[in-house]
């Protein structure tokens, strides 16, 4: 029996969240769907949030992801941006774990390095690797639905990595020549 598992990635935000997902059977991966929640129709904070939490719990009940993939919020120098963005990430996450599905949370650089191997890569570049990784015909106009697929690859080409306290490592063998302390 192939080992089968669908991943939804968020790319949260107040004015767009773009989502994608992807279905992996063994280690190949196979597109699903990309798209974005419009917000800025929205005049007021809380309906976006009641929105974009609406939203996740349809995604999440129409194709059953086994994993959730979420973007972090990058640090800004506006605050009530960044305030913003964390309670657009939060209803997300509070949406996935309603429904009891893991949730793992990348650094936008960790996606875009993961795509791209750059993590300082424009959406762009990550927009047109994930174009010939998926066999995409075309690009979205806004590409924070890419940004969402890119979560929900990244968090594929992560599983089963080891890591500790956001290290990464190739396997036991790096592990134990970067912790030998930690190995009797």
């Amino acid at each position: 029996m192939a080992n089968e598992r669908i991943i939804l990635g968020i790319d949260p935000g107040t004015t767009i969240m773009g989502f994608g997902l992807i279905k992996v059977v063994n280690k190949s991966m196979q597109f699903l769907q990309l798209n974005e929640l419009i917000l800025n129709k929205y005049d007021d904070h809380y309906m976006k949030l009641k929105v974009i939490f609406e939203r996740t719990i349809e995604l999440i009940d129409t194709h059953h992801p086994d994993e959730i993939a979420i973007e972090a919020p990058f640090f800004g120098k506006n605050v009530q941006s960044m305030l913003k963005l964390g309670r657009a990430q939060g209803v997300a996450m509070a949406a996935g774990l309603s429904r009891q599905i893991p949730i793992t949370e990348y650094e936008p650089k960790k996606i875009k390095m993961a795509i791209t191997g750059n993590g300082n890569a424009s959406k762009e570049q990550v927009a047109k690797m994930l174009q010939q990784l998926l066999g995409l015909k075309e690009l979205p106009k806004n590409l924070d639905s890419t940004d969402g697929l890119a979560a929900a690859v990244c968090h594929h080409f992560n599983t089963g990595k080891p890591t500790v306290s956001g290290k990464s490592y190739t396997g036991w063998d790096a592990f134990i020549k970067q912790n030998p302390g930690k190995v009797k």
